[in-house]
């Protein structure tokens, strides 16, 4: 880790003039209403068009009433208007929040609590939110409208009795599709996946069917049985599936939207274990699986708080940040220790990716990236005091300036930037308190004034990822390739604008040995690149299973990364014979599905985070050494997994749901 707070203040040059400049673009707006709650929402890509929704409610017998109000800002939040009359003073559910369609479509759906005549409304828009049209529903939804990535007029949404249906027109008309929906996502291509049960019921997620459609659901294909759960991301389609002893799973692998699937090369989890995909593109996939132990350094190290954290409750407000045009920085709450601390955390700021840290902030802070990472914004985290104070930096964390935005302090609730970084605008939410009432409070800072100046082509400087010795010709390679960026500099204080695009310049590497991995039946040596065969495997063929044809291995030891670019250098040798024998690959036996169309009961989803850095590298197909040989030579197969435990609580995420989205 680098400097500290304090060190980095010492070195800092004053900005001078930046509070007349920043309190003549300062903005406040109350909310002169006796809301409990509000939602926000940014429509399109810099049209500067925000929504709030407020909202009050209170349970009444077995009724609820409650009132909305909608507002609606043309200026980033500076002002508002109150167009409550557009959805003619409905209640609007806010468990399903503010559907924004994709891109710059302008599409905007609220919807409506139940009428007296027990119909849902939605209120559709199509300009931005100048004007709503309202739309009755043949159902009533369980969860919130989702556009189709691709054309913001094709809806899908599943009602609560788990039907799924489908709107051509925005929401204009519906037709279902689908009984007993478990899980639904969209795909590529306009592809609807589904989990479906033919035994009806959703809660027995290791009898699940998937399923997809490929018109709008007027057909579906059964792509896989015994799903416990799938996810998608990039080209890939996932799938845990529950092997034959029902008590474990197995992930498995799509390249091609489900019609042909491989084991991949990870281990089987039980019931207390989970998958979770942590990134993923069209060649690499990195992967979280639960591991049975291992031995780990005690030394001093930063731990960084994600959503483990905040699930768990600990004083950390908000999630690791990062944007793609805001190359190589990252804002996060860590805690430095032998083990992560239950202790109030500090903001850390890497400016290489994560290989470095250093302490920017005492105590927790919410934050926002503005301008592709010219200007970083944060505001302290404390529920139980009003606050006053903004803090921003414009360079990248080092220096810290505080700006005093209201002579009126309000309770702090939440900080609000465009998605995208692109903004030069962040708005603070919070309410203030008087002798009778409450009401929310909406302070929003331009910083355009305070980066008058363009940013010219003397303001960037070259920067390599992941270096580490410029020295070394292979510096900065990484899956064999390297790239270089022009950054900001950090002492020029310039407006990269809304037009910025990162510019980088990629580079093809030789082959080394670190890009590959061990092949199968070989291992790393201890503190050694160098792959060393297996002793029990010495001597035996090594076959394995791709897509449902049995080969033969002949390995060096070596096997390249998938998605590894590198070019000529080290060439390992490596040949794979095809014995002409079929076999399984894979535990979802689409030869024997049969399309049914019966009805699930129960949706059971839980997101969260677990933040173990473990990378796997995803094999598009798994090995599989006949498991004869493995129990010939003593190799024990999958545990029968009993992890109940009276008395203790368990964190788990939503157990190989994608974390993609």
């Amino acid at each position: 880790m680098k400097s500290s707070e304090e060190s980095a203040q010492n070195q800092c040059k004053s900005l001078h003039g930046y509070d007349s400049t920043l309190n003549n673009n300062t903005h406040t707006y109350n909310f002169n209403d006796l809301s409990g709650s509000v939602s926000l929402a940014w429509v399109g890509d810099g049209t500067g068009v925000l929504l709030v929704l407020t909202t009050f409610q209170v349970p009444l017998f077995i009724m609820r009433f409650g009132q909305s109000r909608l507002y609606r800002s043309e200026d980033y939040g500076k002002t508002f208007q109150d167009i409550t009359d557009l959805i003619n003073k409905t209640f609007i559910q806010t468990e399903f929040g503010i559907a924004i369609g994709p891109e710059n479509s302008g599409k905007v759906i609220l919807t409506g609590d139940l009428t007296e005549g027990r119909v849902t409304k939605i209120f559709r828009s199509d300009d931005f939110g100048k004007s709503f049209v309202t739309s009755e529903l043949p159902f009533h939804p369980l969860m919130q409208i989702t556009y189709n990535p691709r054309d913001s007029n094709i809806l899908l949404v599943y009602s609560i009795n788990y039907d799924l249906w489908l709107s051509e027109d925005f929401g204009a008309n519906w037709r279902k599709i689908h009984e007993t929906v478990c899980l639904v996502k969209w795909g590529m291509n306009d592809t609807i996946f589904l989990t479906t049960n033919p035994n009806g019921s959703c809660s027995d997620r290791g009898t699940l069917e998937l399923r997809k459609s490929l018109d709008y659901g007027k057909t579906f294909k059964t792509i896989g049985s015994r799903i416990y759960s799938f996810g998608l991301g990039g080209r890939f389609v996932f799938a845990s599936v529950m092997t034959d002893s029902g008590s474990t799973r197995m992930i498995h692998v799509s390249v091609d939207q489900g019609e042909t699937w491989d084991m991949a090369q990870l281990p089987t989890v039980g019931h207390e274990q989970f998958y979770s995909i942590l990134a993923a593109n069209y060649d690499v996939v990195f992967m979280h699986v639960d591991e049975p132990g291992g031995e780990y350094s005690d030394k001093c190290s930063l731990h960084i708080h994600a959503s483990y954290s905040i699930s768990m409750k600990l004083n950390v407000p908000v999630q690791p940040l990062s944007e793609p045009n805001a190359v190589g920085l990252i804002l996060a709450h860590g805690s430095v220790g032998g083990a992560v601390s239950v202790l109030s955390p500090d903001v850390y700021v890497s400016d290489d990716g994560g290989y470095t840290w250093f302490q920017a902030l005492k105590g927790p802070h919410h934050y926002a990236i503005l301008d592709s990472g010219g200007l970083l914004v944060a505001v302290e985290h404390n529920p139980s005091h009003p606050i006053s104070q903004i803090k921003f930096s414009t360079d990248e964390g080092q220096c810290w300036h505080v700006h005093n935005f209201t002579d009126d302090p309000m309770y702090f609730t939440g900080l609000a930037s465009e998605p995208g970084a692109r903004s030069m605008n962040v708005s603070l939410w919070g309410y203030r308190e008087t002798i009778m009432n409450q009401y929310w409070v909406s302070v929003t800072v331009d910083f355009r004034q305070l980066l008058s100046r363009d940013c010219q082509e003397n303001d960037y400087i070259q920067w390599l990822a992941h270096s580490s010795d410029i020295s070394d010709p292979t510096d900065g390679c990484m899956l064999g390739y390297k790239e270089r960026f022009l950054r900001l500099r950090k002492d020029s204080v310039c407006w990269n604008g809304r037009d910025y695009i990162v510019t980088k310049e990629p580079t093809t590497c030789p082959c080394t040995l670190t890009d590959f991995q061990c092949d199968f039946g070989f291992y790393h040596a201890e503190n050694s690149s160098v792959c060393v065969e297996q002793p029990d495997l010495i001597g035996h063929s090594l076959e394995f299973c791709l897509h449902g044809r049995k080969e033969q291995l002949q390995t060096s030891g070596y096997r390249k990364i998938p998605g590894d670019h590198c070019e000529g250098g080290i060439t390992p040798e490596r040949k794979e014979i095809d014995l002409s024998k079929k076999c399984v690959s894979n535990l979802l036996r689409t030869e024997l599905l049969v399309e049914k169309h019966n009805q699930s009961l129960f949706i059971c989803i839980f997101y969260a985070a677990f933040t173990i850095l473990f990378k796997y590298l995803f094999l598009v197909h798994r090995y599989s050494v006949l498991q004869q040989h493995a129990e010939a030579n003593g190799i024990d197969g999958v545990d029968d997994l009993d992890t109940l435990e009276v008395g203790k609580m368990h964190y788990h995420d939503d157990s190989d749901e994608d974390l993609l989205e």
